[in-house]
């Protein structure tokens, strides 16, 4: 069976609405798709960082709960687990404020083994912080070695916007060992000052990676691969929260892959109605986690999508 594995952190957000704190769910950019693709009984395994305290103990249980393992958890004994507040503004988009307490020794674990065709995500500052760099170099050559499918997700935040160039070598490294590229239209202006997805594919992302998705919020998602050019609609809906919406994009797309049997052989050959469909998957996803403050499809939708 194949199976999916993450690598990213974990935080417990803390969702305020008009000032007031409305509901506390365990999150993370890769953690979010994770925890979805759990629910959809997907093999998964998550390798991350918690603290030994409560808020470690609440994501912990979440995991557990969601049908994700946590062997490939480190539970850190000095420090705290990360918390981020969310504030929800009138379009229910977030701005976030993040409180980390991180150990000097990080990442203390034994990697998930990984086969050809297994799936490996990660994306985020956690991707390029220098602190991490070298284990996750580690992972990634493990999962090239084992022809792994590497999804990558930049998720590049505007509070780095003004290390983009000193992070630039860390981001080209990330897009060599990718096979699929997802990012939002701010990642790449926050990234290269770009929002023209043809310039971004062609002078940013094409030569290290041929298959690029780029979605912006509620408008239009850009497919472009050495075959296809294509661009989807997205469908209107009335947002609870935005909170994971690109996250489980990704969980979308990577059950597109699995739900298809795409191989990592077939992935540069793939036709535009496999696409489609696949980018449906994604579409599905994504629109079902704006339909409340869960940072993950609902069990409900788990059940009835299959």
């Amino acid at each position: 069976m194949r199976k999916v594995i993450g690598i990213g952190e974990t935080i417990l957000d803390i969702i305020f609405q008009n000032e007031q704190p409305t509901a506390a769910v365990p999150g993370g950019s890769v953690f979010n798709g994770i925890i979805s693709l759990g629910r959809m009984n997907v093999d998964v395994s998550f390798i991350s960082e918690i603290g030994n305290d409560r808020v470690g103990n609440i994501i912990k249980r979440f995991m557990e709960e969601n049908n994700v393992s946590t062997k490939h958890i480190n539970i850190f004994p000095d420090g705290k687990s990360p918390v981020s507040l969310a504030f929800l503004n009138d379009k229910n988009d977030a701005e976030y404020l993040f409180y980390k307490d991180y150990p000097k020794q990080r990442l203390d674990i034994a990697y998930p083994s990984i086969n050809e065709d297994d799936i490996l995500i990660f994306g985020s500052f956690y991707a390029l912080n220098p602190v991490l760099r070298d284990k996750m170099i580690e992972l990634l050559d493990y999962a090239k070695e084992r022809r792994a499918i590497v999804y990558y997700d930049p998720n590049f935040r505007s509070t780095h916007k003004y290390e983009a160039m000193k992070l630039t070598p860390a981001i080209i490294e990330n897009l060599e060992y990718a096979d699929i590229v997802r990012g939002s239209d701010e990642d790449f202006v926050n990234m290269y000052n770009l929002d023209d997805v043809e310039k971004i594919y062609k002078n940013k992302i094409q030569f290290y990676c041929p298959n690029f998705i780029c979605t912006s919020g509620n408008n239009s998602i850009a497919l472009r691969t050495k075959g296809v050019t294509k661009d989807y609609t997205v469908d209107s809906i009335q947002a609870v929260s935005t909170i994971g919406a690109g996250d489980n994009f990704n969980a979308g797309i990577i059950y597109g892959l699995l739900k298809y049997n795409i191989s990592y052989h077939d992935l540069n050959t793939l036709s535009e109605e496999m696409w489609d469909k696949i980018v449906q998957c994604g579409k599905d996803f994504s629109a079902e986690v704006c339909k409340s403050y869960s940072n993950s499809v609902s069990p409900e939708f788990a059940k009835n999508y299959k």
